[in-house]
């Protein structure tokens, strides 16, 4: 889909970083007949036209990801740290699972540490001790929503992070979050070589915007377009059961709308669909107000799909305050609408009914679907393969429908966004069959 598609111009050296030759025998020898040799590689582009930029030239291609012959670390000596950072994501206790009993069960690990209440759990300030992650404690959390460890934002110092870990020996650090929490991550690698330590960081994408570069699908995501999928049902029922009737939903989608569009798709009865990508137009006779007078005029109902981040020139101030991760804190575009709508059919003096759904934090704190959860089992044991072979400083992504290495520069690069002239979102237009903008 051209909306995952990366730019030239957007590659990093793809190369990964590790500490050094892997001279162990795996455990997994007695287990598996399947490994991945080092030289195999992934195609980064799979369609001609970004195929011809490397005519004459090797085009790029991302590390394979998967279980080696060989490990560089003694599984018997390892310890291990967890941690999972930003706001809650269906399949966060899935991934803490599959890592704790790929450690412990398949590798031998005898120390696995979970973090809690993300990087604050790795300071001297953590307001609770490390949780010691065993296949009993993990059992069943996969089964429900949340987070076993919990989480939080915000920034800590980085050397006294690193005195956590040297002081627990810990020399494998799993990183659970999105670009936030990778440029944390990235950070962390940089402090750790000045010491000269031998920690080898891998991250896991999460963001249930699915808005990380380099990354095709992150975990959540497949969860919140299935659940979006309620909230968008009961708008439109909520529309028709009324003269004038007025769904409007609000999903998440901070800065890419990709669950708005993709819900879209999954529930073709919307009429509306605005995303962060595109300018959102009220006024003037092309303006949204107008659309959706003209549409009640013809059908009498309308459904409204509207990502959180959309309508920015509309909610954001010139001093916006900010999140504790930096994000910018804008007004509620929801809420907006909603208000937008009803002054201007008051004005018109026209009956109108309107129903306003918010099902964002429900949506995150749920349990994974089938596909998530299936999904994160593949990441967890990808990042638990790479980290015993000595890699550092990368992220296990899924490209090309394979799980391949990719260095965190390239996730911290930009954020990856709906292309506004792209198949997906001109999908979404013929969906909605709202204009153009």
């Amino acid at each position: 889909m051209d909306a995952y598609c990366l730019k030239p111009e957007d590659l990093p050296d793809l190369g990964i970083e590790t500490l050094g030759p892997c001279t162990i025998e795996s455990p997994l020898l007695s287990l598996s007949s399947h490994f991945v040799e080092d030289d195999e590689r992934i195609a980064v582009y799979s369609h001609s036209a970004n195929l011809e930029a490397y005519a004459g030239s090797p085009a790029p291609t991302f590390e394979r990801a998967g279980p080696r012959r060989k490990v560089f670390f003694d599984p018997e000596k390892l310890n291990c740290g967890v941690v999972t950072c930003g706001g809650l994501c269906p399949g966060l206790n899935d991934v803490i699972r599959t890592i704790t009993l790929g450690l412990t069960v398949q590798y031998g690990v005898k120390n696995v540490f979970g973090f809690r209440y993300g990087y604050l759990g790795l300071s001297s300030n953590a307001p609770k001790k490390p949780m010691r992650l065993t296949p009993e404690i993990v059992n069943d959390i996969h089964l429900k929503g949340g987070d076993i460890l919990s989480s939080s934002r915000g920034h800590q110092n980085l050397d006294d992070m690193i005195d956590t870990l040297e002081r627990m020996r810990i020399s494998l650090l799993f990183t659970i979050g999105g670009d936030g929490t990778l440029r944390g991550a990235q950070e962390f690698v940089k402090a750790i070589k000045k010491r000269g330590l031998e920690i080898c960081v891998i991250g896991i994408p999460k963001t249930i915007d699915n808005d990380i570069s380099g990354i095709e699908q992150s975990f959540g995501f497949s969860t919140a377009v299935e659940a979006s999928r309620f909230a968008i049902c009961g708008g439109h029922e909520e529309a028709r059961g009324a003269w004038n009737g007025v769904g409007l939903v609000k999903l998440m989608g901070r800065d890419s709308g990709f669950i708005a569009a993709m819900a879209t798709l999954a529930n073709s009865d919307v009429n509306f669909c605005f995303i962060p990508e595109v300018p959102l137009v009220l006024e003037g006779k092309n303006g949204f107000l107008a659309a959706l007078d003209r549409r009640l005029d013809r059908k009498h109902h309308a459904l409204i799909v509207v990502a959180e981040g959309a309508g920015r020139d509309l909610t954001e101030s010139s001093v916006s305050a900010r999140d504790a991760s930096g994000n910018i804190l804008r007004e509620d575009i929801g809420l907006l609408l909603k208000q937008r709508i009803k002054e201007y059919f008051k004005k018109k003096k026209k009956p109108l009914t309107l129903k306003y759904i918010d099902p964002s934090y429900m949506i995150r704190s749920l349990p994974a679907d089938s596909n998530d959860s299936a999904f994160c089992v593949l990441l967890g044991q990808n990042a638990v393969h790479a980290g015993l072979s000595g890699r550092t400083n990368m992220v296990i992504s899924y490209w090309n429908q394979h799980f391949v290495h990719v260095p965190i520069a390239l996730t911290v690069h930009k954020r990856k966004k709906i292309d506004p002239h792209g198949h997906l979102w001109q999908t979404v237009l013929e969906t909605t069959g709202q204009a153009r903008s």
